[in-house]
């Protein structure tokens, strides 16, 4: 499946890819394959509609504002309700790979906000 290519932009704290799977336009749902490397996570952010996480490789995290982190392994399914402020990404020590679902992608809107702060960052792991 290979990487894809590097994300480029503030709302990553470093390296991360992009590997878009299928965005096939009469679906209306994007599917795409993630990768962090250790450390790095995205901004807090929304999604309008929602989205789906399969953790696919190493060890991440998730949290949603207000809430405790979860660890997330292989085989874990995060589902991140409509308009939901949350992060996620790669463990300290291990890069992080999930597939991302957008349902709904002429819709579903992502609102970036805040970074993830070290504190909070280090809190969650």
């Amino acid at each position: 499946m290979g990487l894809g290519n590097k994300i480029e932009g503030p709302n990553f704290t470093g390296d991360a890819w992009l590997n878009m799977l299928s965005a096939e336009a009469s679906y209306d749902c994007q599917v795409y394959n993630v990768t962090f490397a250790p450390s790095v996570r995205n901004s807090w952010h929304t999604h309008s509609i929602g989205q789906i996480l399969l953790c696919t490789e190493g060890v991440g995290y998730y949290q949603e504002k207000g809430k405790p982190a979860q660890r997330l392994v292989v085989g874990d399914v995060v589902n991140i309700p409509a308009n939901v402020v949350h992060w996620h990404g790669a463990a300290p020590d291990s890069e992080f790979t999930h597939i991302g679902i957008t349902p709904k992608a002429s819709e579903n809107k992502a609102q970036w906000l805040e970074e993830v702060t070290e504190e909070e960052y280090n809190q969650a792991t």
